[in-house]
């Protein structure tokens, strides 16, 4: 009698760690460079690099203050039309300060608002944009926008808390000192709270304003 022996193989799965992946720069259409270089270049925004060559190519990449990203344009860059660029994010701490300053700066900013329902902050939607911030303040629902020169839009977005999982959890990081002064003063406000549901003076408040910005920044429950 032949006997048949199974010999069932067991296939370990290693996943290789995910390569870094940095978004680095956004490419937007403009009719004529030198007018969009000098439009944001008035904002305060960054020049990194104007390069020009002898075949016609040419790019322009700038900064916005504070941010990691940045934005290029030039000449034979992108088959997009002028202007057709939409919503490009800019994340802001406070954003009535950053409305007064770009429109301090030159640029044509709206009305700051809030989105009545999902999605009206791209303006795509009949209606469903409220004057005003959001209620309370909410972190991720105050916008405003503006348009460079060609029309390429831009959308500032209020963010103070950020929804977990958003950032890296072994670091804090603050792009501005504006972040960092505005992360200060809602850890001195909170901290106020604090004191006053304790009823006591509290001692250690460098200790539990470092906790506080750290939750804010990351996400997490924030001490009371």
């Amino acid at each position: 009698m032949n006997s048949t022996a199974t010999v069932a193989a067991t296939t370990t799965t290693v996943t290789a760690p995910t390569a870094d992946l940095r978004l680095e720069a956004v490419v937007i259409p403009v009719a004529d460079v030198d007018r969009s270089k000098k439009f944001y270049e008035g904002l305060g925004w960054r020049l990194d690099a104007d390069f020009g060559f002898d075949n016609g190519f040419r790019v322009v990449q700038v900064t916005p203050p504070g941010s990691p990203a940045s934005i290029q344009f030039g000449t034979l860059i992108t088959g997009q039309q002028p202007g057709t660029a939409e919503g490009i994010y800019l994340v802001v701490s406070d954003i009535q300060a950053a409305r007064d300053q770009l429109i301090e700066l030159g640029a044509e900013v709206s009305d700051v608002f809030h989105p009545e329902v999902p999605g009206a902050q791209f303006g795509r939607l009949d209606g469903g944009q409220a004057a005003g911030p959001a209620d309370d303040g909410a972190s991720y629902g105050s916008f405003a926008t503006f348009r460079d020169p060609d029309g390429n839009t831009f959308l500032l977005q209020q963010v103070t808390t950020r929804i977990p999982g958003r950032v890296n959890a072994t670091s804090t990081e603050f792009a501005s000192v504006d972040d960092l002064v505005g992360a200060l003063k809602r850890a001195a406000a909170a901290h106020g709270e604090h004191e006053a549901r304790t009823g006591e003076e509290d001692a250690n408040w460098p200790d539990w304003y470092a906790a506080y910005m750290v939750a804010e920044n990351h996400g997490t429950e924030l001490p009371r």
